[in-house]
């Protein structure tokens, strides 16, 4: 029974496998054809081949394409063709392309995407561009020099479109609702560095639901800031940086659960930060800098506990830091310098993953906690610049820095710290910028602070991206007695001292600093020679040693250094000639004033005694030229002696032998 029933229960399914594998070959049967069909795609629409002809011929290039006319056009490099033939895709990205769009663009009926970004294309879009690429989903013409307005001949983007770029150009006029009232499905539009002015458009939430991202940054718009902004309900990302934009941020912002960028740095915001931004817990990114903002800080901050970047510098905002701050963990980059705001730093040390921490001109007259256990073993563990200049802060330069094994840039700049500077500075693993001006730090500069791993070991140097660091900071120019907010694109591996009360000799190991860019140590009470060993520092370029009591020569190895654009070594006690060649040969006498020894050019002081002609010369000329002096003057002299012997001995021959003595001719023979 059982055997009979396993046989039944085999054949039964043996049967049903046979029965579905003949189902699914049927459906192969059917299906392949079709398939084949499908994948096999039609040639290059002739009315496209001859458009995109036309739209190379009109511009120039330094790198020509690969677009021979034997070959079928959707094979042509940075063109996609759709299964009809017709053009769907052209990427010519970064190509080198000059001159003007052809009207021929508008042929390409067909295209989904078009990239002609990061070429230099110039003059206006051709007419009705959007009305003619009515398929058209994605238009990227960032990074060019097209001009003219956006409504021209009644054009407006097209209702396919999602992501529109006309970033980096020369647009401008009104960006009006009429060109965007049809792009109802609409994800992106960035035209960000332009010429628009105007209301922020608004309108075009009203007009998309589905809006993810708006970039307006870098135009003429002026007004407040639309409440229509409010309504985007899916805005991620709002960008309106460096317009003229006043008043303060619309209550329905708060709303937007969604946000997680906000960017309106230099404009004319104004009042106080709402309560309500802390809302908005979606946030990763507040950027609010260089505007008009007053009152403090919200006490509620830390439950905006996703961001990451809270740029507020250059405001009005005082009180405290907020406690709540130590909950923002995810912080890593916080900006609040240039306002007047007051508190402890160690609340801040709960941000773990703070990498970028800039409070300069704050903390008037406080002092920096000196406690050890400030930052503990887990605390700031990946900071990698701190900047607190400008602050006033007074006391000792704390001990807890010698903790932030990951620093590489510290600004104390322009504070009242006292005491000498701590060796431990020296041994920070990646430190490369070092900025303790203008401050009140005496006694000897140490060896050991010279001794800067990143500035001095080739690998650990060659580690260094200087370029990272786009950020703002609080950076002393060169030459200038103050400091200024720059916005930098590098930082260069630098040491000011500069402004102390420093004293004593340079070391000799400074020239161990052979990856150093700026070196200033202006403004102290530095005596002795300068070192020959400044001459090792091959990639110096600015060299500041004025204003100390250096004493001595100019070294003439300096001439060697080949990238030295700035030098000075005015008001001290240097004598002797300047040296001549290299980039000596471009400094102005302001390098070299209040120097009453000095001479040579760019003096205009002649060198006259035979010391100060030397003074130029090397170690090694200098001995060789006193050997030769040495030597022709003890041949001198003693051809004089010999002379004036043989001369008195003649006279005397005279009187003692008679002319033809045999005495006179055996003296004349000896």
């Amino acid at each position: 029974m059982f055997l009979n029933s396993l046989h039944n229960s085999s054949s039964s399914l043996l049967c049903g496998c046979c029965f579905s594998f003949m189902q699914l070959l049927a459906v192969f049967i059917l299906v392949f054809p079709c398939y084949g069909t499908r994948t096999t795609q039609a040639s290059c629409n002739q009315l496209d081949r001859d458009s995109l002809l036309s739209i190379y011929n009109g511009v120039s290039t330094s790198s020509p394409l690969n677009w021979s006319v034997s070959i079928d056009c959707c094979s042509w490099e940075g063109v996609s063709c759709a299964y009809n033939g017709r053009v769907s895709r052209l990427w010519l990205t970064s190509r080198g392309l000059e001159g003007k769009i052809s009207i021929s663009i508008t042929n390409l009926s067909h295209l989904r995407q078009l990239s002609l970004a990061h070429n230099q294309l110039s003059g206006h879009l051709p007419e009705r561009l959007f009305l003619s690429l009515n398929r058209l989903e994605m238009i990227d013409l960032s990074y060019n020099s097209l001009s003219g307005q956006l409504l021209a001949s009644g054009d407006h983007l097209p209702t396919s479109i999602k992501t529109v770029d006309l970033s980096s150009n020369n647009f401008e006029g009104i960006v009006h609702s009429l060109f965007l009232q049809a792009a109802r499905n609409l994800i992106s539009f960035n035209v960000s560095d332009n010429s628009f002015y105007g209301q922020l458009p608004s309108v075009i939430c009203n007009f998309s639901a589905s809006i993810i991202l708006l970039d307006f940054s870098l135009n003429h718009f002026n007004g407040s800031i639309p409440f229509g902004f409010g309504t985007c309900s899916n805005l991620r990302v709002l960008r309106a940086g460096f317009n003229s934009i006043m008043g303060s941020l619309p209550g329905n912002f708060f709303d937007l659960s969604t946000l997680q960028e906000i960017s309106f740095p230099g404009n004319k915001i104004s009042g106080p930060l709402s309560n309500g931004i802390v809302n908005l817990t979606s946030l990763k990114v507040l950027e609010l800098y260089a505007n008009e903002l007053t009152g403090p800080i919200p006490h509620e901050v830390g439950k905006l506990s996703n961001l990451e970047y809270l740029l507020l510098h250059m405001n009005y905002l005082n009180g405290t830091l907020p406690l709540s701050l130590m909950n923002c963990t995810r912080l890593t980059k916080l900006n609040l310098g240039v306002n007047s705001l007051s508190g402890a730093i160690r609340i801040l040390s709960g941000c773990k993953n703070l990498g970028v921490l800039l409070l300069s001109t704050n903390f008037h007259h406080e002092s920096l906690s000196n406690e050890g256990n400030l930052v503990g073993s887990d605390g700031f563990p990946n900071l990698m610049v701190l900047a607190l200049g400008r602050c006033q802060l007074n006391g000792t330069i704390p001990i807890w820095l010698a903790k932030l094994g990951k620093l590489e840039v510290l600004d104390l700049s322009e504070n009242a710290f006292t005491s000498s500077i701590p060796n431990w500075l020296g041994v920070l693993p990646n430190l490369f910028y070092l900025d303790l001006s203008n401050n009140l730090l005496s006694g000897q500069l140490s060896a050991q602070v010279l001794g800067l791993p990143r500035l001095v070991r080739k690998q650990m140097a060659d580690e260094v991206h200087y370029s990272y660091i786009e950020l703002s900071l609080f950076v002393k120019p060169y030459n200038l007695s103050s400091l200024q907010y720059n916005k930098l694109s590098s930082l260069p591996p630098a040491i000011y001292l500069n402004g102390n009360h420093l004293s004593g000799n340079i070391p000799v190991e400074i020239g161990q600093l052979k990856f150093i860019h700026n070196l200033d140590l202006s403004d102290n009470q530095l005596s002795g020679i300068i070192p020959d060993s400044i001459s090792y520092l091959t990639n110096l370029e600015r060299l500041n040693l004025s204003e100390n009591q250096f004493s001595g020569e100019i070294p003439s190895s300096l001439k060697n250094l080949h990238f030295l654009s700035s030098f000075s070594v005015a008001n001290n006690n240097l004598q002797g000639p300047i040296p001549t060649g290299g980039q000596f040969d471009t400094f102005s006498d302001a390098s070299f004033l209040g120097n009453p020894g000095l001479c040579g050019q760019p003096l205009g002081r002649p060198c006259t005694d035979l010391r100060k002609t030397t003074a130029a010369l090397s170690p090694a000329d200098k001995e060789s030229l006193e050997t030769k002096v040495i030597f022709w003057l003890t041949f001198g002299i003693g051809f004089g002696i010999s002379f004036s012997v043989s001369f008195v001995t003649v006279g005397l021959s005279s009187r003692m032998f008679p002319p033809g003595s045999c005495c006179r001719r055996i003296f004349y023979q000896l």
